[in-house]
């Protein structure tokens, strides 16, 4: 039997997530605005560069699933993975936002595409197997909320790093430039700060977990290792669970909303709303905040409620506050930007969002692995990495799909490359406004009615995991 689950390795795992928060939250709110307004690359080729970059995801994630599902190793099925994930992560990081002087658009976006393809395929090096470990340190239905909780904690202590590092060192106003977002000398120091800050990260949260290696799953003797063929099959038998199709369709769905809100929110604070670097920062640390406290709220106020039922709550609510500041701002319900509540309303209804965001995401990692454990009552197979990987591609639609459509929307609507704030035609501003909030509201509805298909509730999951422990027990026995 495995010794219990301490609270240093659980936040040993948890660390680790701040690797992905990281890098996700340097995509969603600098990459697009760096390689567009910054660099001049035109928003639909930015677009499309992340977009194409998670179409390479869709296939890489789930091979990385099944190859760690499969691996056979000293180190387990997943802790070989999160060290060489180390090195390859931080170069890549790095030289994403730096890229040389004087590319032509058609070099610069080459150099986008390259490289964010490779910050991406080491980032699924580590964190598919990384959140497939997370499933096996424990088959609690509860503490699987718990660990999930410390995972998603990280993540955005990640995130508030980046905010910051960004906001409070790198792109400070100053006298010659006021919008320090705008300043292209400011973005390779601060991509070195990600990625060191990643790669730390990332070696702690192996180092921590490591001892867990002995009490995890091991492949089975009758595996046949990794391979196309067997790739195709398993995801086939992946998508055969309705509660995955589900929650995989609907997480892709909601988080495409997200990725067009991150995609977009640097372009509307910077020219929708007209404010400092200093308040960018203000209202963007509330949000992460937001996230951390809903995320303990949900975990310990919460937990004896379904986990279904949370998720639908948890997007109704972040699609709802993100949708109503820049509607009330085009109806003229705004306060005015020289009072007191502009920006402190704007930082309290983001905050609002966050927790309903949180919500989300604490329980959509606690679903999927009482997916697994329902797959392997089906099948036999313990299967993490499969199903962690549809997890992490619908995650990584944030900064892909979401910005591809944000970049296009940028494109559609005429938004001017380099524009200094407040010289927008006020149509255009509307526009963006449209696009970042009431324009994609219907799908975050369509994302609702996807969700509640999910099928495992408490008494089913009690129900496999009654199974499982009996199937565990008479194959010792035999």
């Amino acid at each position: 039997m495995a010794p219990t689950l301490t609270v240093p390795t659980k936040l040993a795992y948890g660390i680790g997530q701040m690797a992905e928060g990281v890098k996700n939250t340097a995509f969603s709110i600098f990459l697009l605005f760096y390689y567009n307004q910054v660099l001049g690359l035109p928003a639909a080729w930015t677009g499309l560069a992340l977009g194409l970059a998670t179409v390479i995801d869709a296939v890489v994630d789930p091979a990385l699933g099944s190859l760690s599902d499969n691996l056979r190793h000293r180190w387990g099925r997943r802790h070989p993975f999160l060290y060489w994930s180390i090195i390859p992560l931080m170069v890549t990081f790095v030289l994403l936002f730096r890229p040389p002087h004087g590319l032509s658009p058609q070099g610069l976006f080459i150099w986008l595409l390259v490289f964010t393809v490779l910050v991406r395929l080491a980032m699924a090096l580590y964190s598919v197997p990384h959140m497939a470990l997370g499933a096996e340190l424990t088959s609690d239905y509860r503490e699987r909320t718990t660990i999930v909780a410390y995972r998603n904690f990280f993540s955005f202590v990640g995130a508030i790093f980046v905010v910051v590092v960004g906001w409070g060192w790198f792109f400070q106003s100053t006298a010659a430039q006021p919008d320090g977002q705008l300043r292209a000398a400011a973005y390779p120091g601060f991509g070195l700060a990600c990625a060191c800050a990643a790669g730390v990260t990332v070696l702690i949260s192996a180092l921590g977990t490591h001892a867990r290696i002995p009490h995890l799953p091991r492949v089975g003797v009758d595996a046949h290792g990794f391979g196309l063929r067997r790739l195709i099959v398993e995801i086939r038998e992946a998508l055969s669970n309705r509660s995955f199709r589900a929650l995989f369709v609907g997480l892709v769905l909601f988080f495409v909303t997200r990725g067009v809100e991150q995609g977009l929110g640097l372009y509307m604070l910077t020219h929708f709303w007209q404010v400092l670097p200093s308040a960018i920062g203000e209202v963007q640390a509330i949000g992460m905040i937001g996230v951390l406290i809903g995320t303990v709220l949900w975990v310990t106020l919460f937990g004896g409620v379904e986990k279904k039922p949370a998720f639908l709550l948890g997007v109704a609510v972040f699609s709802i506050f993100t949708l109503l500041p820049p509607l009330a701002k085009m109806l003229g319900w705004w306060p005015a930007r020289d009072g007191g509540l502009y920006v402190p309303l704007l930082a309290g209804l983001a905050f609002i969002a966050a927790l309903g965001a949180a919500a989300a995401l604490v329980t959509s990692g606690s679903m999927m692995a009482d997916i697994a454990d329902e797959h392997e009552l089906t099948t036999g197979r313990r299967q993490e990495g499969i199903f962690f990987g549809g997890l992490i591609f619908a995650v990584k639609a944030t900064s892909g799909l979401g910005q591809f459509i944000a970049g296009w929307g940028l494109e559609l609507i005429g938004f001017p490359i380099g524009a200094e704030p407040g010289t927008v035609p006020q149509p255009t501003l509307n526009a963006l406004a449209i696009l970042y909030g009431p324009g994609f509201s219907i799908v975050a509805v369509i994302a609702i009615l996807v969700l509640s298909r999910y099928r495992i509730d408490r008494a089913r999951h009690a129900e496999i995991a009654a199974a499982l422990a009996q199937r565990h027990a008479l194959q010792d026995g035999g």
